[in-house]
């Protein structure tokens, strides 16, 4: 009877399913289908000592190491760095183990993170370990080049084509400048910004994606129309756009550019401040390829994107740059252009001949403004002698929007070879009265109705005793003697050149 139990028991413990073994917490995971933004390719685990230690690897900012890491049971949390979020300095993931797997979910700036990963062979762990770039070059001074002597002006294609910008629409751009009068008013640059870039080939080199078949040849097609190419790239592995940075291939990036026939670079900080996050590695990232355009022996503007970040408008120059951005990116409304031309942009020195500051890009004729806020927009460039790069459709410019890019008269008081930034003089219940001397003695003077209803606002006084005329620039028009009190509409803009008594006026008459 005994044996026969015994023999039963055995049998039915036989028969019961093996227990599943428990998940893995240690080694290496990889994630395949990774969302472009932050992109995480792999985590590593490990002990250390009674606890773990590890990093998750990701497309933009290579790897993050785990902080406060907790594994229990078969769960593991742990806080990451964060960026962009003043909020949130750093934020917490976790991964769930499995007996198939691990489940990752996290936050990284704007984005929330939930992807299933799986173990990595050796070949696939190779494979994605992030390879950093060589260190920072010591930070130098570059001297002047010559070069944007007055602020460039162009056309750029992120504001209205973002990365959807491709070799035929570049190529419509060069020719509606040329056509509408656009070049002959002074734009000359035909910037293409993100979306340009392919992938690297065995020799490190990039290559254009498949939008841009040729890039030599289109350099030389904007070149045979009396125009001049802009390129876009980022010191980081990944521009703002998700495509490929320069980090790592600066020196070889700027050869490829040079060859191509390139005449201007903007360079946007992008993933890249996930790595040069202070003032010296900041510097010194924008310097290197200041110095590594230098190298090539092509003249090319250098166009600095990090935001103003840093006191920028104090190094710039010496770093090899024409430009620097002092704001994040503008927006097609007028609360945003005001807050970057009024407020933002007027707080950054040092402008003036071959180093000016950037409040980013024209978007007169992207429709998000009237024409009076245009011209205040216009107006507030100007006076603040800042880069006019449109950024619109140059095919479809209406009436309205072409008497504002082609005022010849503003672009006078931009393109002043004195190079003074203008600044605000006073501010009272919404009116400001701004002031920018000019070569020859003429002065420009700015009227902003900062208001929502239209305003009488008085010439300031004085204007008519400094010169023989005071020209309205917009109405193309001088002023009358007795014309002391003049109408601004809402949110608009009077501006007005001062002219010099014993000067030669643009059309080469005697004032």
């Amino acid at each position: 009877m005994i044996r026969r139990a015994w023999a039963a028991l055995c049998l039915l413990l036989f028969a019961l399913p093996a227990a599943a073994a428990p998940p893995a917490r240690t080694g290496s995971w990889v994630f395949d289908g990774a969302p472009s933004y932050p992109g995480v390719t792999m985590m590593r685990v490990e002990r250390d000592g009674a606890g773990v230690r590890g990093e998750i690897t990701t497309r933009w900012y290579g790897p993050i190491a785990m902080q406060n890491p907790r594994l229990r049971g078969d769960t593991l949390t742990f806080d990451t760095r964060n960026l962009n979020d003043n909020a949130h300095p750093t934020r917490r993931w976790t991964a769930r183990f499995t007996p198939r797997g691990v489940r990752l979910t996290g936050d990284m700036w704007y984005a929330h993170v939930v992807q299933d990963g799986r173990r990595g062979t050796p070949a696939e762990v190779a494979a994605r370990t992030f390879r950093p770039a060589p260190p920072l070059p010591a930070l130098g001074s570059l001297p002047d080049d010559g070069l944007a002597r007055t602020p460039p002006m162009g056309w750029s294609s992120w504001n209205r084509f973002a990365e959807k910008i491709d070799d035929a629409t570049v190529r419509a751009m060069a020719d509606a400048m040329v056509s509408s009068g656009l070049r002959d008013a002074g734009y000359v640059y035909v910037n293409i910004d993100d979306g340009w870039q392919g992938t690297r080939g065995s020799d490190g080199e990039l290559r254009p994606n498949a939008k841009f078949p040729d890039m030599k040849a289109l350099a030389d097609y904007v070149h045979a129309r009396g125009l001049k190419l802009g390129i876009y790239s980022s010191p980081g592995p990944k521009t703002c756009a998700g495509y490929e940075g320069s980090y790592g291939h600066v020196e070889q990036d700027a050869r490829t550019f040079a060859r191509w026939g390139v005449d201007f670079l903007k360079y946007d900080l992008c993933s890249g401040e996930w790595f040069y996050a202070d003032a010296d590695s900041v510097k010194r990232t924008y310097y290197q390829m200041g110095a590594a355009l230098r190298a090539t022996g092509r003249p090319i503007v250098y166009s600095l994107c990090q935001y103003g970040r840093f006191d920028v408008a104090d190094w710039g120059r010496s770093v090899g740059g024409h430009l620097w951005r002092t704001t994040g990116d503008i927006t097609d409304d007028y609360k945003t252009m005001s807050d970057i031309g009024f407020v933002r942009n007027p707080q950054f020195p040092h402008a003036g001949p071959g180093g000016w500051n950037d409040p980013d890009m024209l978007e007169v004729g992207n429709g998000g403004m009237s024409a009076d806020e245009y011209r205040t927009h216009f107006t507030l460039w100007a006076i603040q002698a800042a880069p006019l790069l449109m950024g619109h459709d140059l095919r479809l410019t209406g009436a309205s929007d072409a008497a504002i890019l082609e005022n010849g008269g503003a672009i006078a008081i931009d393109q002043d070879s004195l190079g003074v930034q203008g600044r605000r003089e006073t501010s009272v219940d919404g009116i400001e009265t701004w002031r920018k001397p000019l070569a020859g003695g003429d002065v420009a003077i700015a009227i902003f109705n900062r208001t929502t209803a239209d305003r009488d606002a008085d010439v300031p006084p004085g204007l008519a005793a400094q010169g023989g005329r005071i020209i309205d620039v917009w109405r193309g028009r001088a002023l009358a003697a007795d014309e002391t009190r003049l109408r601004v509409p809402a949110h608009g803009t009077v501006l007005l050149r001062v002219v010099a008594p014993g000067t030669t006026d643009q059309e080469g008459a005697k004032r």
